[in-house]
């Protein structure tokens, strides 16, 4: 880490606890006012990369990694600093957006004590927000979850919904969440396969969780629920046909930020939009947007511009949050 670098982000961990205290202060009463006139729905997703719990579980296999005395030495300290980070992320999307999202969808979370130190800890503490989680199958231990604003919305029905190989077993990860409200609202939270071991040999499991994800929307339609809402991480780009399959029950909202070159991950100096939503056409017309937090940003000393500031640069921790940038859109109020 050079000393641009390590001044940054002590300049960031500096500023976390000043920052939100005085902005939590003033935006609660602000979104309080918006939120009785307003007329959209604001939804967040945010691949969090490793948001492991801190305590030592010998169920986990991921302690011999993310624990105490894991390889990475992951603490109580360094995962509250975590926590305080991502609620910045949030409060500074708030300020920057409009207003907080109704909606936050989660990837790579441990476990449901991970999201409720997130809510108990940091200063959107103070705000109304409700977790949706399951565990799932994932061999890591990583889980998708859902956030939501009790006084904007009424959670009815939540469940997991597995994904299932040719012979109908489950496969081992994560599985699509569903939470339906009594607005008439589907949020589906997607995390499919990722391209570990190569990009061919494990592209029938992307194609397996496209599948499952078009047969819950056909079955919301079916029953009813019209207003749809896939959002995730995919593991691919708008280029792959496969989410041809997911037309015309819902529409990538992410092929036009993919034809502009944009995108939510950064490899080998190219970015890579593989954050995406999908809805169904009563929630459009909508935009997604890619929110590149600058407190959350970090040089690319390998390549040119900017890069997501993560939890660790290879076995070296440097306090960020994740590989990913968070996306965001807002819709007519459901």
């Amino acid at each position: 880490m050079d000393i641009a670098e390590r001044v940054y982000i002590c300049g960031m961990k500096r500023g976390i606890f000043v920052f939100l205290g005085l902005f939590l202060a003033f935006w609660t009463q602000v979104d309080v006012l918006r939120a009785r006139n307003t007329d959209s729905l604001r939804v967040m997703f945010w691949n969090v990369e490793n948001f492991f719990d801190y305590r030592n579980d010998s169920t986990s296999v991921s302690d011999a990694e993310f624990s105490s005395y894991g390889m990475r030495h992951w603490s109580k300290k360094k995962f509250n600093t975590k926590c305080q980070a991502v609620a910045k992320g949030v409060l500074w999307a708030s300020s920057t957006l409009g207003g907080l999202p109704d909606v936050i969808g989660l990837a790579e979370v441990e476990n449901a004590y991970v999201l409720r130190r997130l809510l108990q800890i940091t200063p959107i503490r103070k705000l109304d927000y409700r977790l949706v989680h399951f565990e799932s199958p994932d061999p890591r231990g990583i889980d998708v979850a859902l956030l939501y604003r009790a006084s904007r919305l009424k959670l009815k029905e939540a469940k997991p919904c597995h994904l299932y190989k040719e012979d109908s077993t489950v496969m081992r990860t994560r599985d699509i969440l569903l939470a339906c409200f009594d607005n008439g609202l589907a949020v589906l939270v997607n995390h499919h396969p990722s391209k570990y071991g190569g990009a061919e040999i494990s592209e029938p499991k992307r194609k397996i969780a496209v599948e499952r994800l078009r047969f819950l929307a056909d079955s919301l339609k079916q029953d009813g629920t019209d207003r749809i809402i896939a959002m995730g991480d995919f593991n691919d780009t708008p280029a792959n046909p496969v989410y041809k399959l997911l037309e015309p029950t819902l529409t990538n909202l992410a092929e036009p930020l993919y034809k502009q070159g944009k995108g939510t991950i950064k490899y080998d100096g190219a970015w890579e939009l593989i954050d995406m939503f999908f809805v169904s056409e009563e929630c459009l017309p909508a935009q997604m947007k890619i929110l590149q937090i600058p407190f959350l940003l970090t040089k690319d000393t390998g390549h040119a511009g900017t890069k997501p500031l993560r939890t660790y640069s290879g076995p070296r921790y440097i306090g960020g949050v994740s590989d990913h940038c968070p996306i965001w859109i807002n819709l007519l109020y459901l």
